[in-house]
């Protein structure tokens, strides 16, 4: 068990390195923040005083070994725009985004899982065909075409909510709901995957020719054993709520976390975007090894090496 977690915490700093390696090198070769904070009539010497003030002068490997060592120090680098530190200005958003994301996880979860299982269970009917029907719809509309649509029908055409804004829980309605629609139907699709491989399994068959009662096959063998690909699709859902935030909130006009991000790629803000990629990679990376976590916990052939 010891080696099956080191492997894994191993695989997650590696992760988070990597991501933190390739968002600096991408950012700094796509563009000069000097020309684009200060506008295209500054003076050359001004640009150059102010490369010079941000380290962005110096050759791209040792402003690397300057920002690993700052980060390790648990300096995130300070804001080019606001002059104010990256870590405080991104944690001041963050509630906004939770405000957001967590309801939405709570719906993907409660209505996409007891969705597919159900649909699962009753294959090939009418009801399985109309799950699959509105888990297709809601995962293909792009999410602000959504928000859009929402937003016209709700907020322009009857008027009962807000299309925009922040403050009280109706401006977090239609954006809410704009997160989650995709997410049930990607999770009511592959619940409903699941279960059904896992009902046609021999052991579910034998279980019923004994006699089992048919919701006992259902609770005691065929759930637990679902559960597995099931928890990879939720961990997923966890590990992307930050990065799925980006387009609603901009739609919405949320101050959250993607809008910021937004706002900041659009003006070079080095410091504060590298640490928004930085909390995005180490919370999909939390949600990963939490996963593979559970997979040891749910199936004790992974801890030894024993499944195939």
């Amino acid at each position: 068990m010891i080696r099956f977690v080191s492997l894994r915490l191993l695989r997650a700093l590696v992760t988070v390195l990597a991501v933190m390696t390739f968002s600096f090198v991408v950012l700094r070769m796509s563009g000069d923040p000097a020309e684009v904070l200060l506008g295209p009539d500054v003076p050359q010497n001004v640009i150059d005083a102010f490369r010079r003030q941000w380290g962005l002068d110096a050759p791209l490997w040792r402003q690397y070994l300057s920002y690993l060592g700052a980060i390790f120090q648990g300096d995130f680098g300070l804001s080019m725009r606001d002059r104010a530190p990256a870590l405080d200005l991104v944690l001041e958003r963050v509630p906004a985004t939770l405000m957001l994301t967590v309801p939405a996880l709570i719906l993907k979860l409660g209505i996409g899982i007891p969705a597919g299982i159900f649909a699962a269970l009753h294959r090939d009917s009418a009801i399985d065909r109309g799950v699959i029907f509105l888990a297709i719809l809601g995962f293909t509309i792009p999410s602000f075409v959504m928000g859009l649509v929402l937003v016209l029908i709700f907020a322009v055409t009857l008027g009962v909510l807000p299309s925009g804004g922040f403050g009280t829980w109706q401006n977090a309605i239609l954006p809410g709901i704009t997160i989650s629609i995709g997410g049930i139907g990607i999770i009511a699709r592959f619940s409903r995957s699941a279960m059904i491989e896992v009902l046609g399994q021999p052991y579910i068959r034998t279980a019923s020719a004994k006699g089992v009662k048919w919701h006992d096959v259902v609770r005691g063998h065929a759930l637990p054993n679902a559960a597995i690909p099931i928890v990879t699709i939720a961990g997923f859902m966890v590990g992307s709520l930050i990065a799925g935030a980006v387009v609603v909130e901009t739609i919405f006009s949320w101050p959250g976390i993607g809008r910021l991000l937004i706002v900041s790629v659009s003006n070079r803000d080095l410091a504060v975007v590298q640490c928004i990629l930085l909390l995005i990679a180490a919370v999909m990376v939390t949600a990963n090894l939490i996963v593979d976590l559970l997979y040891g916990w749910l199936d004790p052939r992974l801890r030894t090496g024993t499944a195939h």
